[in-house]
């Protein structure tokens, strides 16, 4: 007999549920309350104050309303988010989206472990002596830097979503602490009035537009991991409101002190580099000292922790051979030879920003199917039982559903162009207008070809 099984999915059942509110609370500040975030912030202090703080709070708003849907999903189905893509892409289709993941995850988690093991290297500086990167003889420093957070990050996968929960439990804690140590640090330094006088030059001002580019590409990340970590929860407020309030909590905590103290350091040399904007070089600038370079490698390791658990969640839905422990960390390896990228580069500005780019251009529409499909065209009604079956509804043509490739594949390309478009890119940017348009075709179209999901 031929199989009909594609890939086993698991459901975790309501009764065996053990995350509470203030667990997943404390996975979504974790999430966002790391040196990753700070240097977000640090990038949009190139629009002043007043435009990169109102664009954070309402970019953050609307984005982490999506988090909270796709969080509903996970509570609802019991599904890791990208077997959830199966339902809108295709049991093959889901391919796409699970290898898009895998990519914005590993990079996450490049970027954080670089940023830290910059601060590695400020500790070794600090203690022994020896160069920090950036100075000759500071490249060495920087690998072992890179070698110390691998291993960390490995212990931090090691038991899975127990040991997220248990790292976020800790890390939490000491993220206030660096926070509101690094606060009162800046204002003994510069006043919030000139902080929020202060002007970028010119030539380095980024647009309203492009700030929302690079906020939306950051907090989109996440939503399609929501559910890799919602499915655990106990109640429907834990699954939605929890992540809406953490992440937005971390996101505006950390990336206002990424904001703030960038300016600040501004200020103070009377010269803005947007270089300037890692955690490493900001606290070593106002001179925080050894114990705010741990805290900075400790808040990495709490937000890879979910960054490594979703991308070996994407990788597992991809093959049917990998287990969820081999799939976390085969890509924590990956991880590690993705993090040397920016040492090839001019500066790790650049290499980021690249990124956030890729991000918002490939993800963005990706989401917007993945949401309206569940909500709009299948109207909360999934088949848990059709998720593995090359005979149910989800198998489409051939395992793929091209009208969810093709509405992307428009929208990506709808991406590209409004980015030559200075009045769409430097007003609301093109990461909204996208997915817009991704989420029109695919539910117009899905309604005329696949009434019977309607």
């Amino acid at each position: 007999m031929a199989d009909k099984s594609f890939g086993r999915v698991e459901s975790i059942p309501k009764d065996h549920r053990h995350q509470s509110y203030w667990d997943m609370f404390a996975t979504w500040v974790g999430a966002n309350a790391n040196n990753g975030t700070w240097y977000v912030g640090g990038v949009i202090a190139a629009c002043g104050f007043a435009t990169a703080s109102t664009t954070l709070i309402i970019v953050g708003v609307v984005t982490y309303i999506l988090l909270a849907l796709s969080g509903y999903m996970g509570y609802q189905t019991g599904l890791p988010a990208m077997a959830l893509t199966r339902a809108s892409f295709g049991l093959k289709g889901s391919f796409l989206p699970s290898l898009i993941n895998v990519v914005q995850f590993i990079g996450w988690a490049a970027v954080n472990t670089f940023i830290a093991a910059t601060s590695i290297s400020y500790i070794l500086h600090d203690v022994l002596g020896w160069p920090v990167y950036g100075k000759p003889g500071g490249l060495k420093r920087l690998i072992l830097g890179i070698i110390v957070m691998s291993i960390l990050h490995l212990l931090s996968i090691s038991m899975g979503e127990r040991s997220v929960q248990i790292i976020e439990r800790v890390g939490i804690v000491l993220v206030f602490i660096l926070v509101i140590w690094e606060s009162i640090v800046v204002f003994q330094h510069v006043s919030l009035s000139e902080i929020i006088s202060w002007r970028p030059p010119v030539n380095l001002k980024m647009s309203p537009g492009q700030a929302v580019d690079v906020l939306a590409a950051f907090n989109l990340a996440w939503v399609t991991a929501t559910s890799d970590f919602t499915r655990f929860a106990k109640k429907k407020t834990s699954s939605t409101w929890a992540p809406f309030f953490g992440a937005n909590l971390g996101l505006i905590w950390f990336a206002m002190i990424g904001v703030i103290s960038t300016i600040a350091t501004a200020i103070t040399l009377n010269h803005f580099d947007a270089n300037n904007s890692d955690p490493s070089t900001i606290a070593s600038k106002l001179g925080l000292g050894v114990l705010a370079m741990l805290v900075i490698i400790i808040t990495s390791t709490t937000a890879n922790a979910v960054n490594l658990m979703s991308a070996g969640s994407a990788l597992t839905n991809m093959t049917k051979r990998l287990s969820l422990t081999v799939s976390i960390v085969s890509v924590t390896v990956v991880a590690v030879f993705v993090t040397f990228i920016p040492i090839f580069y001019a500066t790790f500005l650049d290499v980021f920003t690249a990124f956030l780019d890729g991000i918002g251009m490939f993800l963005g529409p990706e989401i917007a199917i993945f949401l309206v499909d569940f909500y709009l065209v299948a109207k909360q009604d999934y088949r848990i039982d059709h998720f593995a079956s090359r005979t149910g509804k989800y198998w489409y043509t051939g395992g793929i559903n091209w009208v969810a490739i093709g509405s992307w594949l428009i929208a990506v390309i709808a991406y590209a162009l409004i980015k030559r478009v200075p009045v769409l890119a430097d007003s609301v940017g093109a990461t909204f207008i996208s997915m817009l348009i991704a989420a029109v075709i695919y539910v117009f179209v899905s309604k005329m070809v696949y009434r019977h999901r309607v």
